[in-house]
Parts: C-alpha cells; sequence; structure tokens
C-alpha cells in the first residue's frame, strides 16, 4: 500500500522507518524488539486506538496496530501486520533472525503463530465475564505454557538454543501478561515449565524487549485490564485503589 508523503504529520525517511503503535499492543512489541535487535533506527509514532488520526486509516486497512512505514523512491509504503513486519525487516535488515535452515525457519514460523493464539487466550482471560471463565482459561493458558516448554531448547537460554530468534521476540510480550496477572491470581503459571520459566527471565533482561516499551506500561495495563469487564477487571480495579 503505498502513501503520499505530503498527507501524513511526520516525516518518513529513507533508512529511518516510521512504526505507527498503541503503546499497549503486543504486536507492536514484536516489531519494536525486531528493530532494536537489528540496531536499525527507527521513529516510533503511538497512537489512541480509540480516537484515531484521520490519517491512519491511509496507512492501516484493518485498523490496527502496528504499522511499519518504509520510504521508497517519492512515496512511503505501509506494511500492516506485525508477521509481515518481521519477515520483512528480517529479510532486509542484517543479522537474520530467523534460522538459515528451511525446515526449522518453518518450525519457527509455526511457534510465532503459537504465540499470537496464546495472545487470543490471553485476551480470553482477562475478559472472563464470571470466576467459572476464568477458571477455564487460567487453565487453558497453563497448558499451553506446558506445550510451549516442552518446544523450547533445553539448554536455552532462547527459544531456539543460543541464537535470539523471532519466536523469542513473539513471546516477550505474552510474559508480560503474567508479570500482571502474578499480582491479581494466586496462580504459579510456569511451576510445571521450569525451561518457560528461565526463558522468561532472561528475555525480562533482553535490552531490545526492556525497551519496547515505555517505563510506565505496568501501570498502564493494569488500568487497561481494569477498565474490562468481569471478574480479574474487579481484581485490578481493586489493586489500583489499594495502591
Amino acid at each position: 500500500m503505498t502513501i503520499d508523503p505530503a498527507t501524513l504529520p511526520f516525516a518518513v525517511e529513507p533508512g529511518r522507518p516510521v512504526l505507527v503503535s498503541h503503546a499497549l499492543c503486543p504486536y507492536v512489541q514484536r516489531a519494536a524488539i525486531a528493530l532494536a535487535e537489528k540496531d536499525q533506527a527507527f521513529l516510533r509514532v503511538d497512537i489512541d486506538l480509540e480516537r484515531k488520526p484521520a490519517w491512519f486509516a491511509a496507512v492501516s486497512p484493518l485498523g490496527k496496530t502496528p504499522v511499519l512505514l518504509v520510504a521508497h523512491d517519492d512515496a512511503v509504503v505501509a506494511l500492516f501486520e506485525s508477521a509481515v513486519i518481521a519477515e520483512y525487516l528480517d529479510e532486509t535488515v542484517a543479522p537474520r533472525l530467523h534460522p538459515p535452515e528451511a525446515l526449522e525457519r518453518a518450525r519457527h514460523r509455526a511457534w510465532v503463530e503459537f504465540a499470537s493464539a496464546t495472545l487470543d487466550l490471553i485476551w480470553r482471560l482477562y475478559t472472563a465475564p464470571d470466576e467459572a471463565a476464568l477458571a477455564q482459561h487460567t487453565q487453558s493458558l497453563q497448558q499451553r505454557l506446558r506445550q510451549l516448554d516442552a518446544a523450547l531448547d533445553p539448554c536455552g537460554p532462547w527459544f531456539g538454543g543460543e541464537a535470539f530468534s523471532l519466536v523469542d521476540a513473539a513471546f516477550a510480550p505474552v510474559f508480560r501478561y503474567l508479570d500482571l496477572f502474578e499480582t491479581l491470581l494466586p496462580v504459579d503459571w510456569l511451576a510445571q515449565a521450569p525451561r518457560a520459566a528461565a526463558w522468561r527471565r532472561a528475555l525480562g533482561q533482553r535490552a531490545s524487549v526492556r525497551a519496547a516499551v515505555a517505563p510506565d506500561y505496568p501501570q498502564r495495563l493494569r488500568a487497561y485490564v481494569a477498565r474490562q469487564r468481569g471478574p480479574l477487571a474487579e481484581r485490578a480495579g481493586a489493586a489500583m485503589a489499594a495502591s
């Protein structure tokens, strides 16, 4: 999708793409991590998805973030969907984050999809309408994390071993939700997933992962969950009132 640069309220310069973002979007975090791992300069522009600016509709046909705006000739090309953005970056900017072997590369892509499905399950958990649904989604997420644990390289520290990959970028936002859930639910999410627990700790210390969100991200995420409806929202609201 090609955009007239004159319609944008910021400049998209050659060699410095623009990442159109939302402060809490986990898929934005994937793109931001990939850009940082490649030491690619970029401008991040956060928008409010509840009050979308007029120019946003032209760059995001689905009305979602992230969008990567890339200068090309005299125009700007808009890339949407985090998986597409990550694949484009991996093909055009070194170092490669996908494995070199075709079969292993395909396996990694499959686990990126697994991460997306896990994020969907997390959404169902924090929007669960009652305690029964919350308990069901909690059990499902624990099972999902055990499946993930079995797929991890036994030596770590990353998903596939010594090399950081796009799968690592995809799962970093998943573990950020666990940071919040652990303050609201009496659940040891990774008690039966020791490899995933070690992976989570390593991701939490990675510079690219830490830089993918603002310092006030935990507070903003808690406030966002508190604005939903259901038992977890009530817990988040009570925690905010008590703090």
